[in-house]
């Protein structure tokens, strides 16, 4: 099996939670305290793959299986590769979460799939997932022999903290198990605001959010029928794609809200492999001024750094010049080759192209800096 073997990140599945047991127990087996016994606790914390799904998230890789008869590359029953828990602070499986914090736990490599990036790209998957609940850092522990776990997450951002009540006991001690050896604590903030928090949007603010879309959009532009009830009908949306919304923390009014696609999908016909889309940024009129347009079109592009895409592009009516300043100030160019017309009734509708490349050298800390 070649380095170049695809794999696919997605949610573990009830059928595959023995398998994400056993990956698990290989993956610490054969590191660097494989030596050491399981104890009861962490016996436990392995086991209970279903409470820190139905708590948080387990993410898999999984290998892609031959082209199926579609000619397309199929990962849903291929071998697993590695894992990762995300946990959230009141979980019974978080040991240094507190608050909205999030808990990156059990990151594990099958040791023949290891040098491929898998590892970095579960760790991605995971910041992304904290992102979608709002969180406002992940947060981790690992051993400190555990040097190649380290360096990951260093070059990944994290920054060393020293959380409170930590056990500290020598490693040399021969009663020593891996629940009693000394941690080094990461953690890896997602946010330079406290006055705004970006999520996915829930159940039931759904019609909210497309009562402010049409708020927005009707502020500055003339619409057509058929587009003011593609903004106001954002549930589909929701069950298809994602739906993102911007929150004042203190208060829960929302503020705007922009969608994006899912992981491997693509939320338009613009955009190409190896590049994100997204549709509908809108900030409510009264909240305009405060940056929130901003920050969820950073969002944006941080979801394509995180799944290691190389480009965002969207599309844009020529009336929406406002929006048009804003990702010129960020950065955005025109895509004049994939610019078109559209045609509704008796108007014909000219639709903008932009794009960005992402950055991939240094993470861009936040999302309204």
């Amino acid at each position: 099996m070649g380095a170049a073997t695809a794999f696919t990140i997605r949610a573990a599945r009830p059928e595959e939670y023995p398998a994400v047991v056993a990956l698990t127990d290989l993956a610490f087996a054969t590191g660097p305290y494989g030596h050491l016994p399981v104890s009861a606790e962490r016996r436990a914390l392995v086991n209970a793959v279903a409470e820190r799904a139905a708590d948080g998230a387990v993410l898999v890789a999984v290998e892609h299986e031959p082209e199926n008869e579609s000619g397309r590359a199929d990962a849903a029953g291929g071998r697993l590769l590695g894992t990762v828990s995300l946990v959230r602070a009141d979980s019974a499986q978080a040991r240094l979460a507190t608050g909205d914090e999030a808990e990156l736990r059990l990151l594990g490599v099958a040791p023949e799939a290891r040098g491929r990036g898998i590892g970095e790209a579960l760790a991605l998957a995971a910041q992304e997932e904290a992102l979608t609940w709002g969180a406002p850092a992940v947060v981790l522990d690992t051993g400190t022999l555990n040097f190649t776990s380290q360096r990951l997450y260093e070059r990944l951002g994290y920054e060393r903290f020293t959380s409170a009540g930590a056990v500290q006991v020598p490693e040399t001690d021969a009663a020593a198990s891996e629940d009693r050896i000394d941690h080094v604590d990461y953690r890896l903030p997602l946010r330079d605001r406290d006055d705004l928090v970006i999520r996915l949007v829930r159940d039931d603010e759904l019609e909210a959010v497309g009562a402010l879309s049409l708020r927005a959009y009707d502020y500055a532009y003339d619409l057509t029928d058929g587009y003011r009830a593609s903004i106001a009908d954002v549930a589909p949306r929701a069950r298809e794609h994602q739906v993102w919304v911007a929150a004042d923390p203190a208060t829960g009014e929302l503020l705007g809200s922009v969608a994006t696609p899912r992981r491997g999908s693509t939320i338009s016909p613009l955009a190409q492999p190896g590049e994100l889309d997204f549709r509908l940024l809108a900030v409510d009129p009264p909240a305009r001024g405060r940056g929130i347009g901003e920050a969820l079109t950073r969002l944006a592009i941080e979801l394509a750094r995180l799944r290691g895409l190389d480009r965002v592009v969207m599309n844009s009516g020529e009336q929406m010049t406002g929006a048009h300043r804003l990702y010129g100030r960020l950065g955005f160019a025109r895509l004049p080759e994939r610019e078109h017309v559209i045609v509704e009734g008796d108007r014909r509708i000219q639709l903008f192209a932009f794009t960005i490349d992402v950055p991939t050298a240094v993470r861009t800390r936040g999302l309204a800096a």
